[in-house]
């Protein structure tokens, strides 16, 4: 080793007086030449070199961002907000790359039914309800411990894993809708019933918790598509009519009047899984 820090700046360190860059440097030398900390132990205060240890220590330590969390990083969102997002269990490719599946297959036998799409019109509007119901709880999402202890509402936890799963769960259907091309604007009867479902799984959160509100809606959608079906006698399903549409979006508003009104509820709720605490205002 042809370089060692200078006296002046082993001094300044042992002060605790070393400024970037030389600070940094300083670090990273004395890390590996022995001939350096021993000439700063001399001339050094411990305490002072040992805290200079603890800060490197902590930088080396200090978890690397992923792709997603530093892209979202730079496009303005808080370093927080953007680990919480990233860590959403459903944003990670295995479930995304599930979801395309389920699209594709039900794209494909779409050609056969001449009136709509009734297999990918039924299936959409799940997929958004079910990325919600497995973004919460202790055996899905790693950062839940995190989350329960983090001076952070409940609420505000919750709506920022479900914009991140219907900014997906949509993007993925939309990119699917355009592989319909001839059914024109019928394609789209999906966005109404999903956002209906989601903010209505979102509404009875609170009460019966993040997986079974979901699941016991999904069970209700897929009733309502059953009798419909029954009961059809031609035409498209009842929820993707003119009427069905109407009654999804005011289903959909008024899920979301309920989760609004009930927002301080997310933080007490034990089926929620997380526990009020005092001063979490963020």
């Amino acid at each position: 080793m042809t370089w060692h820090v200078p006296d002046d700046d082993l001094r300044a360190y042992g002060r605790g007086e070393l400024a970037p860059p030389a600070l940094w440097s300083a670090d990273a030398h004395l890390s590996g030449c022995a001939p350096c900390r021993e000439a700063l132990a001399a001339v050094g205060d411990r305490g002072a070199l040992d805290a200079g240890w603890e800060r490197l220590d902590a930088e080396l330590d200090a978890p690397r961002p992923g792709r997603l969390e530093g892209l979202l990083v730079r496009l303005g969102v808080a370093g927080h907000t953007a680990r919480l997002l990233a860590a959403t269990p459903v944003l990670r490719r295995s479930w995304l790359a599930a979801v395309a599946a389920v699209l594709v297959m039900s794209v494909a036998v779409a050609p056969a039914d001449a009136s709509a799409p009734t297999l990918f019109l039924a299936l959409a509007p799940l997929l958004p309800l079910a990325g919600v119901a497995l973004s919460y709880g202790p055996a899905l999402d790693p950062t839940y411990e995190m989350a329960v202890v983090a001076p952070m509402h409940g609420f505000r936890l919750l709506m920022i894993r479900t914009v991140a799963v219907l900014v997906a769960g949509i993007g993925l259907n939309g990119l699917a809708t355009l592989a319909l091309p001839g059914y024109g604007m019928r394609a789209l009867g999906w966005l109404l019933p999903a956002l209906a479902l989601t903010a209505t799984g979102l509404a009875l959160t609170p009460r019966l918790g993040a997986l079974v509100a979901p699941s016991l809606v999904g069970g209700a959608w897929a009733g309502l598509l059953a009798v419909a079906a029954a009961v059809r006698d031609g035409g498209a399903l009842a929820p993707f009519t003119g009427v069905g549409q109407a009654v999804c979006a005011g289903v959909a508003v008024a899920g979301a009047a309920v989760v609004f009104a009930a927002r301080e509820r997310f933080d007490t709720s034990p089926s929620f899984g997380f526990r009020s605490f005092s001063g979490s205002a963020l």
